[in-house]
């Protein structure tokens, strides 16, 4: 158990930095830039914090879940889209990384802890997705694309509604083809 923490925390730790930077950004678009890098961390830290501190196992197993599935989505459609970034720096800016892990951080802290503690964490993740655009790393769409990734694997993933619907995702690979299999009871 002590290992899946410590993988879940590689896993939602994770903060892609832009590797070139062809146009310099200074001043607050700077600052704006840096400080919302930091912030992408946030909220995928507070929930591992929380989870490990309450020892709420089934939420880390729910949290890894969002988390694989959010950064693993992210990264496909990364390399298969190859959009160029605003600022020129490279051809992967759909959909935004840092937008999707922080808004899957605070989509699970909503869905298993309440929005008491959600608001405040979506919060955080929309400066994130706010300064990813205001700092010449993305367009509005991708940030969008990556708070949907996000939300959309944290609801998925997050009680009540996986074990509501009896969800069961699991992967498939065959010759030449590779990809989930889905179900769920209505």
């Amino acid at each position: 158990m002590k290992y899946i923490g410590l993988l879940i925390l590689f896993l939602f730790s994770f903060h892609p930095l832009g590797v070139a930077q062809e146009i310099e950004v200074t001043g607050s678009r700077k600052a704006v830039r840096t400080s919302g890098d930091v912030l992408a961390a946030i909220t995928p830290l507070a929930s591992l914090t929380t989870v490990l501190i309450l020892q709420d196992w089934e939420g880390l197993k729910q949290g890894t879940l969002t988390g694989v599935t959010t950064i693993g989505t992210t990264f496909a459609l990364k390399y298969l889209i190859k959009k160029e970034r605003p600022d020129f720096s490279d051809n992967h800016s759909f959909p935004s990384m840092h937008t999707s892990v922080s808004f899957a951080g605070a989509a699970f802290i909503q869905r298993r802890y309440g929005w008491k503690w959600g608001i405040p964490a979506y919060v955080i993740a929309s400066y994130v997705g706010w300064s990813r655009t205001y700092g010449k790393k993305h367009d509005w769409w991708d940030v969008a694309a990556g708070a949907a990734i996000g939300v959309g694997s944290a609801y998925i993933f997050t009680r009540p509604f996986a074990s509501k619907h009896k969800l069961s995702i699991c992967p498939i690979a065959g010759d030449r083809h590779f990809g989930f299999y889905a179900s769920m009871t209505f």
